[in-house]
């Protein structure tokens, strides 16, 4: 007698590369040991200001130590928080697919094309991209074989966590975890947090030389005492101004770096490799708009319950491993980007693509010599299909009406080739 599947919690059979904590409540990247390494980074620091404002509390002025202490306190906890709720969290993980085609799977057709995905099937090929329209722009999305999904407009699969993310950042070392659309705005406040944080220990441990110095100075102990005596004496201010200037010159710039990105809503990923500055950038909507849709729009829901149970498939066809050197075809070598803005959209005309991943209708499919190519091989006709967009498009949590674009509910549904998208 065969036996059932087992009944396992998602995150227990989790294809990507995450770590989990606390039964899947916590999500981490593969590097999440590096958090601890950012914590000593940032508590170390903050512990020796604050023991040396306490030692120098008695000495010097009292309310402007305690007012110091209590606002470094302040800002090594911000600091912390916004760390963790960047790195726990799911950032965007776009649900991978079982199967490359549930709906078409028994038609088991070969489309003619020049670019196609066959990867770990070969007798299903699937068009290699499709394209969507984002406020007039043509956008170009391609298909993932490791997750065999069309990704989502701005989503991208990450190497290091094995996922695709929709508003795929980068993947930051420091947080052990991808940014995307779920924790970009608590990884900018991190980085702001910490700026801060270097600032504020600096201009204070220069204060503190500047008092200690007015001190010695008041109660004549060192009549002719010089400033660069003071200093050589303050060897833990010193050595604090020192790791602060060179602290906040990377964390500074980043802040300054992901304002600019969040002015222009652009993400580091496309800002590195597509060069919106020499196209229009199709989600730029003004700087107030791109500023709320980043701190002022609700967070989407996770589009996966890592915590719910499912049944082990031992039937589900491998996908193709990211970190696999086989050589590549022709068509692998000519779709190297998953995203490419194009020329502006004209009218209602759009480049329709094989809809593989709906019911097809096969006018009339009695006749098996209709619908076939010269190699004897059946064609899918590709139809149009327009998709409305809710109201406003956050470009990254965006909900097709039969698209698995990001789901704000985690729902999913079947998957259209061709999109049309209204803001």
């Amino acid at each position: 007698m065969a036996s059932s599947p087992k009944s396992k919690r998602l995150y227990q059979v989790w294809k990507g590369n995450n770590r989990f904590w606390c039964g899947g409540r916590f999500i981490f990247g593969p590097d999440a040991a590096s958090i601890v390494l950012s914590i000593l980074l940032i508590v170390g620091p903050s512990v020796a200001f604050c023991s040396l404002v306490l030692m120098k509390i008695r000495d010097i002025n009292h309310k402007l130590g305690s007012q110091a202490l209590f606002v470094a306190l302040i800002l090594t906890f911000l600091d912390l928080m916004f760390l963790f709720l960047t790195s726990c969290r799911d950032p965007g993980i776009v649900p991978r697919n079982s199967q490359p085609n549930d709906l078409d799977e028994e038609l088991n057709m070969n489309t003619p094309s020049m670019e196609w995905v066959n990867g770990r099937t070969p007798n299903l090929k699937l068009p290699r991209t499709k394209d969507v329209v984002v406020n007039g722009h043509i956008v170009r999305v391609k298909y993932c074989e490791t997750c065999l999904l069309y990704r989502p407009p701005r989503a991208s699969h990450c190497s290091i966590c094995n996922n695709c993310v929709q508003r795929f950042d980068h993947h930051c070392p420091w947080v052990g975890q991808c940014i995307g659309i779920r924790n970009y705005r608590f990884f900018f406040m991190f980085t702001l947090c910490s700026a801060l944080l270097c600032i504020y220990v600096f201009v204070f441990s220069w204060i503190n030389i500047i008092e200690q110095h007015h001190h010695n100075r008041a109660r004549k102990e060192h009549e002719h005492d010089s400033l660069w005596r003071t200093i050589s004496s303050e060897i833990p201010s010193v050595i604090l101004m020192i790791y602060c200037f060179i602290a906040v010159w990377f964390v500074g710039g980043l802040v300054v770096f992901h304002t600019y990105l969040i002015c222009t809503n652009q993400t580091t990923y496309e800002n590195f490799r597509y060069r919106y500055d020499k196209k229009e950038n199709p989600y730029d909507k003004g700087i107030l708009r791109n500023i709320r849709d980043v701190f002022l729009t609700e967070i989407p829901l996770s589009m996966n319950d890592f915590r719910s149970w499912i049944q082990e498939d031992d039937h589900e066809i491998d996908p193709v491993d990211p970190h696999d050197k086989s050589p590549a075809g022709p068509a692998d070598m000519k779709e190297k980007i998953d995203m490419e803005t194009g020329h502006k959209h004209q009218g209602d005309v759009i480049t329709a693509v094989p809809n593989i991943m709906q019911p097809l209708d096969h006018n009339g499919g009695g006749d098996d010599s209709k619908g076939k190519n010269a190699d004897g091989d059946h064609v899918i006709p590709p139809p149009t299909q327009e998709l409305n967009l809710e109201q406003s498009l956050n470009a990254e949590g965006m909900t097709l009406d039969n698209g698995k674009y990001g789901m704000d509910d985690g729902s999913s549904s079947a998957q259209t080739p061709s999109s049309v998208i209204h803001t």
